[in-house]
């Protein structure tokens, strides 16, 4: 239970079907360099102090008990993580190893320990029968909302003692029900994408957590130099604002040399957008062994988009797009996660190393 209204109306749920339900809330601690002062106007984390006092609220309104979890050291890897993905010239994606971790790692440690059948949360995905009989996980119905993408690390193991409550629910539904329960976290706000750093913020943080910003040369793909910036940690493949240079026509982040500290930047063509390659893949479906045609995802905000993924040797993958220029996922980040679906069945994804 984060204090969000998602998590809030998953517990009521699980109440309402007769479980015995426990909650808990995960503290994180709050590493000095985590949170730039002052925070932005607007930015929603998650739990923090507020949150656990919301988290409280609903518990309390439910009549069920809730325990606060101290993660401090485990979410501290997670930012070590974050940082040293910038610090490699990728983009990462911290709210997918908080969920194969943290959420569904870590909790099911305590869920051992008490002696609970299951682990759930309130995220937007859904579980339910493959064709074949077996547990699949599968996009939420709320498309605008769906969070499947975020659950793709997840242990293949873990699913069958998971439930996702909300998962079947529109967002509306779900704030429509925290009202009538009189949940305090019926209105509150969604909470952002990254909790530990407000928006924008990322980089100081980064900067901080290396030991200073890795500043270097801006160039093109010839290597002529065009400017300098602050940091590789200011930028991400496919970027278009911010470059700080005036060359008179649009250019964009193609690449990002982590050795040299060099952004390479070109035309809007030149940005990858057509093959990938992908690591330390997760399959919740058997391991493919043979190339095969699915959907793509390589954003939480993007749609899948048609591709060939080849296998090579388990653990490691190809996509090549097929659908044409119109059909393609958008710029390819090394560090996001790229995600297979056979329509909305999640099959399984791995990390864009290239």
């Amino acid at each position: 239970m984060s204090g969000g209204v998602d998590s809030s109306v998953a517990a009521a749920l699980l109440v309402e079907a007769g479980h015995e339900v426990v909650g808990v809330f995960m503290r994180q601690g709050r590493p000095p360099e985590a949170e730039p002062e002052p925070a932005r106007p607007g930015h929603q984390g998650c739990c923090g102090v507020a949150d656990a006092l919301d988290a409280r609220r609903v518990a309390d309104r439910l009549g069920i008990p809730l325990y606060a979890l101290d993660l401090t050291p485990d979410f501290g890897r997670i930012i070590d993580s974050f940082a040293a993905e910038y610090g490699r010239g990728r983009t990462p994606n911290p709210c997918v190893r908080c969920n194969s971790w943290l959420k569904f790692g870590r909790l099911f440690d305590h869920a051992d320990a008490i002696g609970a059948s299951h682990v759930a949360t309130g995220h937007y995905a859904r579980l339910d029968r493959a064709p074949d009989g077996g547990l699949a996980l599968w996009r939420g119905r709320d498309a605008a909302r769906d969070q499947s993408y975020v659950l793709f690390d997840v242990r293949p193991d873990r699913l069958a003692r998971m439930l996702l409550p909300v998962g079947d629910l529109p967002k509306a539904l779900v704030r429509e029900r925290a009202r009538a329960l009189g949940l305090a976290t019926a209105d509150k706000p969604d909470s952002q994408e990254i909790c530990f750093v407000a928006p924008g913020a990322h980089a100081a943080l980064v900067g901080r957590r290396l030991g200073g910003s890795r500043a270097g040369e801006i160039v093109d793909a010839g290597g002529a130099v065009l400017g300098r910036h602050a940091g590789i940690e200011h930028f991400t493949v496919g970027q278009r604002q911010g470059l700080g240079i005036a060359a008179g026509r649009p250019l964009h982040v193609i690449a990002i040399e982590a050795d040299t500290c060099r952004v390479v930047v070109g035309p809007p063509e030149a940005v990858p957008q057509e093959r990938l390659v992908a690591a330390d893949a997760t399959w919740l479906v058997p391991t493919p062994t043979e190339p095969f045609e699915c959907l793509v995802q390589c954003r939480a905000q993007r749609r899948a988009a048609p591709a060939l993924v080849t296998p090579h040797g388990g653990d490691r993958f190809t996509a090549r797009f097929t659908g044409g220029p119109e059909a393609l996922p958008g710029p390819i980040s090394p560090g996001q996660p790229a995600v297979c679906y056979a329509g909305d069945r999640l099959l399984g994804g791995g990390w864009i190393a290239g």
